[in-house]
């Protein structure tokens, strides 16, 4: 199972992190072990001063395809989740200024929150679907999937030439404006409308 991630999907938060506009979807991978836990808290590990918050529509794969066509994409998924992807900051700056891959500060252990999931036929509308960050009680993150560049079955068909889908393989969408740092004993909570996917402590 891997993790696929979708960076600079949102307009805005290309504009606040003041990179440029990408033509084409920005891929970049984690491990499993980059999942945290369920019902363990993130930890800020020791290597960073600035670990950001990413909320972030999760979709999980569930067949095997390659060079999917996007007018079929639809029928590789059947569950939509809520996550973060944890991001130190201060060292993706270091590693993308000297030219190397963000690996060490997209994909350490714990970086990838994986809430819950819910039949993508429970949900309205898949290209318009609200989603929001709370952190101690107060909306730091919220957009739709309408502001996306590009969307969920446009996303795997572009993965789809370069990776195989297999089942179980879960795609960050991208994450929307208001990313911003985390501090010991924040709490963060993800919802979807109005249903929560998932809450964490930070430590």
């Amino acid at each position: 199972m891997k993790l696929i991630c979708i960076g600079r999907n949102y307009a805005k938060h290309i504009s606040e992190l003041k990179n440029e506009k990408p033509t084409e979807p920005v891929i970049f991978l984690k491990p499993d072990t980059a999942i945290l836990l369920k019902k363990q808290p993130f930890f800020i590990p020791d290597f960073s001063d600035e670990v950001h918050h990413e909320v972030e529509v999760l979709v999980k794969i569930n067949r095997v395809g390659k060079h999917i066509d996007a007018k079929f994409a639809h029928k590789y998924y059947d569950e939509i989740g809520l996550g973060i992807d944890f991001t130190a900051r201060d060292l993706q700056q270091k590693l993308k200024e000297n030219g190397l891959p963000w690996e060490k500060a997209k994909a350490f252990d714990g970086s990838a929150i994986v809430g819950k999931w819910v039949s993508k036929s429970n949900l309205d509308n898949l290209d318009n679907l609200p989603f929001s960050l709370h952190k101690n009680n107060k909306i730091v993150q919220s957009s739709t999937t309408q502001e996306m560049l590009w969307s969920i079955d446009e996303i795997i068909a572009y993965v789809s030439q370069f990776f195989t889908l297999k089942i179980g393989d879960i795609i960050f969408t991208g994450t929307p404006s208001g990313v911003g740092p985390v501090q010991p004993n924040d709490s963060l909570k993800g919802f979807i409308g109005e249903e929560q996917f998932f809450s964490i402590k930070v430590k």
